[in-house]
């Protein structure tokens, strides 16, 4: 399959946001295997490294998240063995792209890296499982994207914006705070996101669906970028982000694409 992250027009992309996490736990083989069975174009997998170099699905390197709530404190310094006593599901990289060659051969890949330094085994990964040509790597962090670009120029790259470190735009208490800082962001991107860009090499922008106005579409499209929005879950936004032309929808619930999208 031939990868265009600018769509021109065409149905927007349809993306399952770390597999399907409204309907399994997210970034384990059951949310990939319950993504799949709806009609989605890419699944979208959190990659982070162990503390013995194993590539992991896993959002952050929070217990939390690696356990879905089950433990607290960090996994930075574990290896995979030690993580996998206290997250069982917790899977590897390799094991999430077998599934995915298997079970869903016509669904691209869309890799999100949660840190730089791991551009290496991201390739290699991809190149094992045959999966380069129907792959993406998203990034908070431009040297990334421009490492991959340098290795396989070939690569699609998105730039992620803004960093959402420790899942800030989920927790409903803070979500006042959230939304005005969003607010900042969506006035001022439209004069940055063409020099982002430029900086890290990308081919499409991936952003929090608040940033995702008519201007910075406009001003990505102009660059010939596309415009990914995150994570949309309520049928209402998808709707009126059809309206400004972005080029995907990222989503943990792929269901809303069987109301609102033909």
């Amino acid at each position: 399959m031939t990868i265009e992250l600018r769509r021109d027009g065409a149905r927007p992309l349809r993306i399952g946001h770390r597999g399907a996490p409204a309907l399994a736990p997210e970034n384990t083989l059951r949310s990939l295997a319950r993504a799949v069975e709806h009609p989605l174009d890419f699944v979208e997998l959190d990659v982070i490294s162990t503390g013995d170099g194993q590539l992991v699905l896993g959002h952050s390197y929070h217990l939390r998240d690696l356990t879905h709530g089950a433990a607290r404190g960090s996994g930075r310094p574990r290896s995979l063995a030690e993580l996998r006593r206290i997250a069982p599901e917790l899977p590897t990289l390799d094991e999430a792209l077998d599934f995915l060659v298997a079970k869903a051969p016509g669904v691209g890949v869309q890799i999100d890296m949660k840190e730089p330094g791991y551009e290496a085994g991201v390739l290699d990964a991809l190149r094992r499982h045959e999966l380069l040509e129907r792959s993406f790597v998203s990034s908070y962090f431009p040297h990334s994207l421009r490492l991959l670009g340098q290795v396989e120029p070939g690569l699609p790259r998105s730039l992620t914006y803004p960093k959402d470190r420790f899942g800030v735009a989920r927790w409903r208490a803070l979500l006042p705070v959230v939304g005005t800082a969003l607010v900042a962001f969506r006035q001022a991107l439209p004069y940055r996101i063409g020099r982002w860009l430029a900086r890290s090499g990308a081919s499409a922008a991936t952003l929090h669906y608040a940033l995702c106005s008519r201007a910075v579409v406009e001003r990505c499209h102009a660059r010939g970028a596309g415009v990914l929005a995150w994570t949309v879950d309520d049928p209402k936004v998808l709707q009126t982000l059809s309206g400004t032309g972005v080029d995907g929808i990222i989503t943990n619930d792929p269901r809303i694409f069987d109301l609102a999208l033909t």
